[in-house]
């Protein structure tokens, strides 16, 4: 019997080529595509493939939140992240959502394939190396990262604009008194020692949609 397989991803050349190289595969039946979350629900809904593979980064919504439905919705379809992304973040997400497995996109087609049917098999698909940097992430970049303060997580955005403490008491209306004290916070809390090690830590262990200011 074929594993039945939708593939979602936000990039037409990314779906269409690996819609195309499952689809010559003979145990794969690809029963889908969709290029954004609500359309990949839906589909799930009607045609309740065994495999969902899912792209991260979605037009509308988060592959994590549409993992997180299928779970929520007992749905027997099972997530196979299918992401570009290596940072440890959407490794997390995905593995917090219930995906069985993470597969880089520049992964070759028979790993790919391997992949889906051990998780059609509802087995896990998470190499050892993978469930480190999740648990990294918990301990050494999450639980810092949620000690914060929203107070002090709007000073180190701020921070990353590399503006003076006056410049952030004027853009928050307090004082710079009051700017420093939180900065003392933030640095005992992502234990960095100076402004500049704040602001690295941040960009190299967050991604842009948590810290980087709008406007």
């Amino acid at each position: 019997m074929s594993v039945r397989v939708l593939v979602v991803d936000e990039h037409p050349l990314m779906l269409r080529g690996m819609r195309d190289g499952l689809r010559g595969i003979s145990d794969i039946e690809v029963v889908g595509e969709a290029g954004d979350g609500q359309t990949a629900l839906q589909l799930i809904a009607e045609r309740q493939p065994d495999v969902v593979l899912m792209g991260c980064c979605l037009p509308d919504i988060p592959g994590s939140e549409v993992a997180r439905r299928i779970e929520e919705q007992g749905l027997p379809t099972r997530v196979l992240a299918f992401s570009a992304y290596t940072e440890r973040y959407y490794l997390y997400q995905m593995w917090e959502a219930g995906a069985a497995g993470y597969l880089l996109q520049t992964e070759p087609l028979e790993t790919v394939a391997a992949a889906v049917r051990v998780v059609a098999q509802g087995q896990q698909r998470w190499t050892a190396k993978q469930i480190a940097r999740i648990l990294y992430w918990q301990t050494e970049v999450l639980r810092p990262w949620e000690s914060l303060t929203e107070r002090e997580r709007e000073v180190v955005c701020l921070l990353t604009r590399a503006l003076s403490n006056a410049e952030i008491a004027e853009t928050l209306s307090i004082t710079v008194r009051t700017v420093e004290m939180h900065l003392t916070h933030v640095l005992e809390k992502l234990d960095v020692h100076s402004r500049l090690e704040a602001v690295v830590w941040v960009r190299d262990n967050l991604p842009e949609d948590l810290w980087k200011p709008t406007g």
